[in-house]
């Protein structure tokens, strides 16, 4: 049996338990959903959507480090939720992998609107999303431009920034 807290700190080791707690059992129940063999494992490729799912926003070279770090050695293409759990916590508790704030992502835009109209082209966005930083793929662009364009081909910014951005509360 443990010593009693003397610092009285108990309180809050026990509000830190039971967050971790909940943290944990939301990335199992996000896990699950994609384990379906029921066996606890879930293929390499589904990690980025459960990391997002979890509101979690890697870029693809923070994915890649993740995968180096959980993937199994003796089952290759396979991740355990043993290994994926810990590494999840530690990531959701200490804030990592967080999205940008709707301010920053509105700063990007605007940046890349010269004209000051509010607005981009679909043109001049897949232009940008395919040529520089992390480029997307076909498949990516499609689905975001889907989403992205209003009724008159452009992607105005104060309709699609909410659509980027998640809630702050990352222990839910």
């Amino acid at each position: 049996m443990s010593e009693p807290d003397v610092s009285g700190n108990e309180s809050g080791n026990q509000e830190t338990e039971a967050a971790v707690q909940k943290v944990q059992k939301r990335i199992e129940e996000a896990f699950d959903v994609f384990d379906h063999e029921g066996n606890k494992t879930v293929d390499v490729r589904e990690i980025g959507t459960i990391m997002r799912s979890l509101d979690l926003c890697p870029t693809e070279n923070e994915l890649t480090d993740v995968l180096a770090e959980i993937e199994e050695e003796d089952a290759a293409g396979c991740v355990r939720l043993e290994r994926f759990l810990p590494v999840m916590t530690l990531a959701i508790m200490s804030k990592n992998y967080r999205p940008h704030s709707d301010d920053k992502i509105l700063r990007a835009f605007q940046t890349l609107d010269r004209d000051g109209k509010g607005y981009l082209t679909q043109d001049l966005l897949k232009q940008y999303l395919t040529t520089e930083g992390e480029p997307f793929n076909d498949e990516e662009m499609e689905e975001m431009m889907s989403t992205a364009i209003d009724d008159k081909g452009n992607i105005t910014f104060k309709e699609f920034i909410p659509l980027l951005t998640v809630e702050e509360d990352f222990n839910s």
